[in-house]
């Protein structure tokens, strides 16, 4: 489980392919303090670290997180959001997330706001009752607020703490990010409907 804070950025240093699977090396400042089977955030997916060796970490993701998420697409070079899991004995500053993407969405629309950033997402049609006005989200692992929501798209504003030190800064129109829709409002909707 996490928070949605990125506590750092890290670059994807190699890429090897292994029947379906995607075994990815990830070069960053918080890779010498990961520990073997522990659970980090990759860009709100939740990845198991394999091996550490130095200032990089290896994970690999399976076919099924491929078919739903952006791992898929990653390149070497790439900037991705870093989390380790969050500690039970601390605030809990952004929201529940727990690394398991629903879906991904695209960015259709960035504007620059004389200091802050609007970014505006479209997304599959069918979660649209996960996404409220004012409710929380986490793209690409990062916790946010959602707000101009309709049916299929919403909105998030980022300030320039979190432009500044995640990979949102590196997001143009036509990218695809990770969606993870709030756990509580998922539970409250299939408690509802019957179904997710």
């Amino acid at each position: 489980m996490f928070t949605g804070i990125i506590e750092a950025t890290g670059k994807i240093t190699t890429i090897e392919e292994k029947g379906s699977n995607r075994t990815i090396w990830i070069e960053s400042s918080l890779s010498p303090e990961l520990k073997t089977d522990q659970s980090v955030s990759h860009n709100g997916v939740c990845l198991t670290v394999e091996e550490v060796a130095g200032s990089r970490h290896r994970v690999t993701a399976i076919d099924e997180t491929l078919s739903k998420t952006t791992l898929g697409s990653w390149k070497t070079g790439n900037t991705i959001n870093l989390e380790r899991c969050l500690l039970m004995n601390g605030r809990l500053d952004g929201h529940i997330v727990q690394g398991h993407v629903d879906c991904t969405g695209v960015c259709v629309h960035r504007t620059e706001k004389d200091g802050s950033w609007k970014f505006d997402f479209e997304f599959p049609e069918e979660f649209g009752a996960l996404v409220i006005e004012k409710g929380s989200i986490s793209l690409n692992g990062i916790s946010l607020t959602a707000f101009n929501v309709g049916r299929n798209c919403f909105s998030v504003g980022i300030i320039p703490y979190t432009f500044e030190h995640t990979s949102v800064n590196r997001l143009k129109r036509g990218k695809f990010v990770n969606i993870e829709f709030d756990i509580i409002g998922k539970y409250i909707n299939r408690a509802i409907t019957g179904h997710l």
